[in-house]
């Protein structure tokens, strides 16, 4: 089969003829339909973030059709569409046991410890595999396993609930999916912080209220738009000490600051007065679980969450094309993702 792979870190990625796998009595075989390029990717690539064995093929934002599965399968037949979780994992262990799999002793994530999804097909786990509707698009099922997942994980991590307001700091894919999903659980006011004009239009064409960092402490203004209270919950998607900081000084009392995205940097917090008195907390967010995934795959099917043409864009299994893909993602955090689509 075709597949595209990194061979060696910093370096382009490679097209090659590798073996389709055989798979055993648990596994299932998926033919590609979509595979998202995502910023880890990028990361993998340019050795940011850790490959420990080489050649890989990337990607792990999946969905295609069942084209053969194992003996134990029973959940999917061949033919069916499904989209795929990308933590594989024991299943035994007293994380897993807890539904808890992204500390699992064992785990493995597609496209970085196993083989992904940049290629005609994919071998996973079948406890990984979830059907996809019909109404829901084969990009739009790749690209909501990773963004989406983590922004409605991050909900419910918030305890996030009806009524509440929210700010979400950043809009780029995690944002696009927060903004959906606060909405979708029937939020209070939505506050986008950011400092590009263009993304603020578009949160604000999304009914949330745009604040443009540049112009003001994001801090102030909200306070001023919330009559000094702050907001319920926040959710800081950038990665950035200094916004993490502004994502809990904007805390009304008993709320709740989700952190998600990643920095080295250290971030300074005042107990007492920031904290303690306010029974604020700070709350880490990684990766997200299997047991959300039905209700993120309803969301999408009844159209609360959406991806409009204009947010997808679509290139072949094709070396150059994916390596462009990649390029452009240096520095990028806009919510336009880029999908590998195969041709025949």
């Amino acid at each position: 089969m075709r597949a595209v792979r990194l061979v060696q870190i910093g370096k382009q990625l490679e097209e090659a003829e590798v073996p389709t796998p055989e798979i055993d009595a648990s596994d299932v075989l998926i033919r590609v339909a979509a595979a998202g390029i995502c910023h880890s990717d990028m990361h993998y690539r340019a050795g940011i973030s850790k490959i420990d064995c080489l050649p890989l093929t990337l990607g792990h934002e999946v969905a295609g059709r069942v084209e053969e599965v194992g003996s134990d399968v029973t959940h999917v037949s061949e033919g069916d569409r499904v989209c795929v979780h990308y933590l594989v994992h024991c299943g035994s262990c007293e994380f897993c046991l807890r539904g808890l799999e992204q500390f699992c002793r064992s785990g493995q994530m597609i496209g970085k410890h196993r083989d992904g999804s940049y290629a005609e097909f994919i071998k996973v786990p079948s406890t990984n595999v979830f059907p996809l509707p019909g109404e829901i698009p084969f990009e739009v099922g790749a690209i909501m396993m990773c963004s989406s997942a983590t922004a409605l994980h991050a909900l419910n991590k918030a305890r996030f609930k009806a009524g509440e307001s929210i700010a979400i700091f950043g809009f780029g894919g995690l944002g696009f999916s927060a903004l959906q999903l606060a909405r979708a659980f029937d939020c209070g006011d939505v506050y986008v912080i950011e400092i590009n004009p263009a993304k603020l239009a578009s949160a604000a064409s999304m009914g949330a209220i745009a604040i443009d960092a540049p112009s003001g402490d994001p801090v102030d203004q909200i306070r001023e738009a919330t009559a000094g209270k702050g907001v319920d919950v926040t959710l800081e998607l950038i990665g950035s000490a200094k916004t993490m900081r502004q994502a809990v000084l904007c805390l009304a009392p008993l709320g709740r600051a989700a952190l998600v995205g990643l920095t080295a940097e250290s971030m300074s917090i005042h107990p007492y007065t920031e904290l303690i008195n306010k029974e604020a907390e700070i709350i880490g967010v990684s990766d997200h679980l299997a047991t959300e995934l039905p209700a993120l795959i309803e969301f999408a099917r009844s159209g609360k969450l959406r991806f409009p043409p204009e947010t997808v864009r679509v290139v072949d299994l094709n070396a150059a094309q994916i390596n462009a893909a990649l390029d452009s993602l240096q520095g990028s955090i806009d919510h336009v993702r880029t999908v590998i689509v195969p041709s025949k």
